[in-house]
């Protein structure tokens, strides 16, 4: 139980943090973060969590992360299933929380976008469901490479958090104007749930891209980079 709660509330600070800081801060006139201050938080997310619970759970907040730990012979299958839905439930108690403070707002109408991931009409770039996939899927797999990478044990000790929050940032630097980034399946249902509409029906592609993407990476890691 310990480590689902880690998982619960790890996944809770990257959903708050992450989509919290593109939803309350990004925009704001005069002093706003913009997409280079969403990325950074979501990589802050990751790294302080890392360290703050990651030697309970393994600080993996995504299923995608999970799945393809598995495939990298990394994580045991039974306990796929109690790892998978304490991330989605703390993604959707993170949205949650965020839905209370924006509707408190004094000229809140809607929340909008509520920083949900999509396609077509809803990327914030315009870009096709074909170039949404490709981009899940690639980012996705280079993310777990360095996951399963930093954190092998003949890997420096201590670094890993700081490598994988890096890694998160970047992949957020490339891909919030291709996406609005989801590489998480939990991080993008708790955000549809709440925006509703297209971008609950589009809800499929941030499952099944990433969850490939990390599939093959664990295939390739046990493959080509771990000598056990």
């Amino acid at each position: 139980m310990k480590k689902l709660f880690a998982e619960f509330f790890g996944t809770f600070w990257l959903v708050f943090g992450g989509c919290g800081s593109a939803i309350f801060a990004a925009a704001v006139p005069e002093f706003g973060i913009g997409f280079l201050g969403v990325a950074l938080a979501f990589g802050l997310t990751v790294l302080t969590m890392a360290y703050a619970v990651g030697h309970i759970s393994g600080a993996h907040f995504n299923p995608a992360v999970t799945l393809g730990l598995w495939a990298g012979g990394m994580f045991p299958a039974k306990d796929l299933m109690g790892y998978i839905i304490a991330q989605v439930v703390g993604g959707i108690a993170a949205a949650s929380v965020l839905y209370l403070i924006v509707s408190g707002k004094s000229d809140f109408v809607d929340i909008g976008s509520f920083a949900a991931n999509g396609y077509d009409d809803l990327s914030p770039g315009g870009y096709s469901m074909g170039s949404v996939l490709i981009t899940e899927f690639v980012l996705t797999m280079f993310f777990l490479l360095i996951i399963l990478g930093s954190t092998y044990p003949k890997a420096p000790a201590g670094f890993a958090g700081i490598a994988i929050g890096l890694a998160l940032t970047l992949i957020h630097l490339i891909s919030i104007p291709i996406s609005n980034t989801s590489v998480n399946p939990a991080r993008s249902t708790s955000q549809a749930l709440f925006a509703g509409g297209e971008f609950t029906s589009q809800l499929w592609l941030f499952w099944v891209a990433p969850i490939a993407g990390a599939l093959v990476a664990g295939f390739i890691h046990k493959v080509l980079f771990s000598k056990d």
